[in-house]
């Protein structure tokens, strides 16, 4: 699409947010969980702007940043992780990546490996738009700073989902497991 027609229908949608009541950390069978994981990036942090180079194809190398957690509890069986853009012009937040299946002894991931083909045994659920994997930022030119939420969740039996849950199925089955969150959010703009 040519940028200035792009730029002015994103101005014309700048009032528009999806908002973060439908994060998943609100989800009523997160939210009872406390906040004690601590998720931080060596790329941004809370609240700063995302690098380029992890902004989405066709804008940025669409590679996902390096993350790093502390405060998982000792009987978690397993790590999830969903980001989320609370500011895209819809009724639900778009979904950039649900990742399931994150050991609960690591400290963290590195940059790029949230992607299929390098994911060492991570298995990914439907994002928005049927993507698997991680999918960096891209909002539309003109409409404002968007935020990017990472929501890690420690679980204390594995996900039972079918390959390539999509959001509402992966937050039906954390029901009644989720033992502790976080969260980390960057910002993203397209002028």
């Amino acid at each position: 699409m040519n940028p200035a027609v792009e730029r002015a229908i994103g101005r014309l949608l700048r009032p528009l947010r999806a908002s973060e009541r439908h994060l998943a950390w609100n989800d009523p069978r997160l939210a009872e969980a406390p906040p004690d994981i601590r998720l931080t990036s060596a790329a941004f942090a809370d609240g700063g702007a995302i690098p380029l180079r992890h902004a989405g194809a066709g804008v940025g190398a669409n590679l996902s940043p390096p993350l790093g957690w502390s405060g998982v509890p000792h009987h978690t069986a397993e790590l999830a992780l969903i980001v989320q853009d609370p500011d895209a012009p819809l009724l639900r937040p778009v979904v950039h990546l649900i990742a399931l299946g994150l050991p609960p002894g690591r400290d963290g991931l590195e940059e790029g490996e949230l992607a299929p083909d390098k994911s060492g045994g991570i298995r990914f659920g439907r994002g928005s738009f049927r993507r698997i994997g991680y999918a960096g930022p891209r909002p539309v030119r003109g409409h404002g700073p968007h935020r990017y939420v990472f929501q890690i969740v420690a679980l204390v039996r594995p996900l039972p989902v079918p390959s390539e849950p999509d959001l509402a199925a992966t937050l039906a089955a954390m029901a009644g497991i989720v033992s502790a969150r976080g969260r980390l959010t960057g910002t993203f703009e397209r002028s």
